[in-house]
């Protein structure tokens, strides 16, 4: 059946580049060219000699080799490179699934994680994370969701759009049922290094699970979201190699370079990550205050991973809410509806320098409305 629209995009295509102040992005403030190569005695002059052939379809050796290094057990040839995660999560769904395969998927989501597997024709069930258990999962019910042609569970942790962070006793749980039901695990890890407590990270799950498929990309944790540079770590070969020859049909390879700054980056993750956390953990401390002097109108679960939040708005509908707030304050928030909430939810973002302004604007809308 055919691919759905795509609401986020969809709804980022109308406002994103209209409005002023983007308080929703779950990418923290990005870098310059310039800024990147800074960070590497040399790196600019190579740059600027980098040869602009085709790349390899499989990503670069030593890109995957830097991109090895977020792992304890990967070797770089079980790494394979994509334009973005979203071409990852793409040609999983098309290795992996059948028409009458079933998946669970942890929900609220990205659209893609389920949406690519409905449009093979596979039955999607979604393991439903709540405001009211502070955004976590019930393993539990995980067990009771599994049917005998259940072939592969997803997860997001950190997650999207909550900024919540499985425990290490669910995630440890999680990969036990995965491998004690012979079900393939597709952990998407975008948002790891993006824990506000460094302490909280969880091991990735390739590294615990022989089968499982990690999910990695530049965007999110690191902020270069325009170098479009993801990967999946797994050693689960068939997959891989299926995933590989399904490559061949759209990207082919990398821009090749986006694969020498994505190599500065990842040799320099460490800086590049503390730099977003800085900005977030400001920001937090704002937030704080905001929630507190608006708690009849929104109320949130505290984030512990990434720049966003899902917080809810008790006042009218988040959708018209949303719309005003861009047309008139020039702010946009994402309504909760383009993951497939139906509770007044929306994705609020606090990793850009200029949250601060946008949430003035935000009050000075509210003040004007009178609604709280």
């Amino acid at each position: 059946m055919p691919l759905r629209p795509f609401a986020l995009e969809r709804y980022f295509a109308k406002y994103e580049f209209a409005t002023r102040f983007l308080l929703c992005s779950s990418d923290p403030e990005s870098v310059t060219t310039r800024e990147l190569l800074d960070l590497e005695p040399g790196a600019q002059e190579r740059f600027l000699n980098h040869w602009l052939g085709y790349t390899e379809s499989t990503g670069s050796p030593t890109l995957r080799a830097e991109a090895g290094k977020l792992y304890t057990t990967i070797d770089p040839a079980e790494i394979l490179c994509f334009a973005g995660a979203e071409e990852g999560i793409y040609w999983f769904m098309h290795a992996s699934l059948l028409s009458d395969d079933h998946i669970i998927v942890h929900a609220p989501c990205y659209q893609s994680h389920t949406e690519v597997a409905r449009a093979i024709g596979t039955q999607v069930t979604e393991w439903r994370a709540r405001a009211e258990n502070n955004w976590q999962l019930d393993v539990d019910e995980l067990r009771r969701l599994i049917q005998p042609n259940t072939r592969m569970i997803l997860i997001n942790t950190p997650h999207n759009p909550t900024g919540a962070l499985m425990s290490s006793a669910d995630f440890a749980a999680v990969n036990a049922i995965a491998q004690e039901h012979g079900i393939v695990l597709f952990s998407d890890e975008v948002f790891r290094e993006f824990e506000h407590d460094p302490a909280d990270r969880l091991a990735a799950a390739c590294d615990v699970n022989p089968t499982a498929v990690s999910l990695g990309v530049l965007s999110k944790t690191y902020g270069l979201a325009g170098l479009r540079i993801g990967w999946i770590a797994t050693h689960n070969q068939r997959i891989r190699e299926r995933m590989a020859s399904l490559k061949d049909y759209t990207t082919i390879c990398n821009s090749a370079p986006s694969e020498f700054l994505a190599e500065v980056a990842l040799r320099h993750r460490a800086v590049l990550a503390g730099r977003a956390l800085q900005i977030v953990r400001g920001n937090l401390t704002l937030l704080d205050d905001f929630f507190v002097r608006h708690a009849g109108l929104f109320s949130w679960v505290r984030p512990i991973a990434s720049a966003m939040a899902f917080p809810k708005l008790h006042v009218g509908l988040i959708e018209a809410y949303a719309d005003a707030l861009a047309r008139e304050s020039g702010v946009l928030l994402l309504p909760g509806s383009v993951f497939g909430d139906s509770n007044n939810h929306f994705r609020l973002g606090f990793g850009r320098k200029n949250m601060p302004e946008a949430l003035g604007a935000l009050e000075q809308f509210i003040a004007h409305h009178k609604l709280t």
